[in-house]
């Protein structure tokens, strides 16, 4: 019987009683491909894939030595602005002596480093080509986990690769190459590879809502990007500064616990605070009066249980504004005000 007359066959009706099959799992199937398709089609275009050659000794986590005893790597990127200003990872262009991208229509141009920023493991780069395709930036503050997320890259030099997943998690913490710890990190399980690094994480509506920036090599399945609007306001800056502002109070410290009589005399809401072990000389901790061994448990108007809470403070904190401090000296609370500095690099 040919394939038609069976094809014909088994569309006539029968005298069975049994239901037709439920295509239901097909039809969503199908609609699943459209959504990342069309994402896909609208997103790739803007998609770079960007060389870098780095002084002999610069750091980058995937990068070989050229004949010259140079480092060369690669990373992606995406333009942001028809004018050519791309974003990627700190980590990918940070110290690069030369920089070229590859569109996806084939032109391989040079790239200029506009300004990068450590601390979110973000850069922005520029391009000078006409007719540029600019990603469209979602809003990540309205994503869910168990949302569908596409990334796009070009992992081990293959260019435009795409692959698939979810939202695993939002608000993570993470490290940056710096030891900055970076906040509200997305979780993914959308597999990333070498060469991923500053390529687009992409919602089903085609636009882009957050940076790929890390993978844990030796799990499967975690994998994590910048939230877009952390990203939209970093890259602003260093468009129209070429770098971040940020504060600090100049101490180095570590986490401890407190003594439990003393949280319970003060009625702290914490159990841990932190230890100041070193000072800055002539910075605004030690013009403030802090001193090594004051355990520093408020910093502003947040409780200062760790490192990390400190950092989040003086993230937000305006330079040359009072910032409160209260710290245990001993079995006493003192009382003291820093006013913070640019911190400089």
């Amino acid at each position: 019987m040919s394939t038609l007359s069976f094809l014909s066959f088994a569309s006539q009706p029968t005298d069975s009683a049994e239901a037709p099959p439920d295509d239901s799992d097909d039809r969503l199937l199908d609609a699943y491909s459209l959504a990342v398709t069309g994402a896909v089609e609208r997103v790739s275009p803007s998609v770079v894939a960007i060389e870098v050659t780095k002084p002999s000794g610069a750091s980058g986590r995937r990068a070989t030595r050229d004949s010259r005893g140079e480092r060369t790597g690669a990373g992606s990127g995406f333009i942001v602005t028809p004018d050519g200003f791309a974003l990627t990872n700190s980590h990918v262009v940070h110290g690069a002596t030369d920089l070229k991208v590859k569109l996806t229509d084939g032109r391989r141009l040079a790239a200029q480093l506009i300004g990068d920023d450590p601390d979110t493991d973000l850069a922005v780069i520029r391009v000078d080509a006409p007719d540029l395709v600019p990603a469209g930036l979602g809003d990540s503050d309205a994503l869910r986990p168990g949302q569908v997320a596409i990334a796009i890259g070009c992992p081990l030099g293959f260019q435009c690769t795409v692959t698939t997943g979810v939202i695993s998690a939002l608000g993570r913490s993470l490290r940056a190459q710096n030891g900055r710890l970076m906040d509200a990190i997305i979780q993914t399980d959308a597999a990333l590879n070498p060469g991923n690094s500053g390529g687009p994480l992409v919602s089903t509506r085609g636009e882009v809502i957050g940076v790929n920036t890390a993978v844990i090599l030796p799990a499967q399945g975690l994998a994590f990007a910048v939230p877009v609007n952390t990203a939209r306001d970093v890259a602003a800056h260093l468009i129209n500064h070429g770098r971040i502002r940020r504060s600090f109070v100049g101490f180095g410290g570590q986490t401890v616990p407190l003594v439990r009589q003393v949280v319970r005399y003060y009625q702290l809401p914490q159990e841990t605070g932190v230890l100041v072990i070193a000072l800055e000389p002539g910075s605004p901790a030690e013009a403030a009066g802090l001193a090594e061994g004051d355990i520093i448990i408020r910093i502003g108007e947040r409780p200062a249980a760790s490192i990390e809470a400190i950092q989040r403070v003086l993230a937000q904190s305006t330079i040359g504004a009072p910032l409160p401090l209260i710290v245990l000296r001993g079995a006493e609370l003192v009382r003291l005000t820093a006013v913070p500095a640019e911190r400089t690099a």
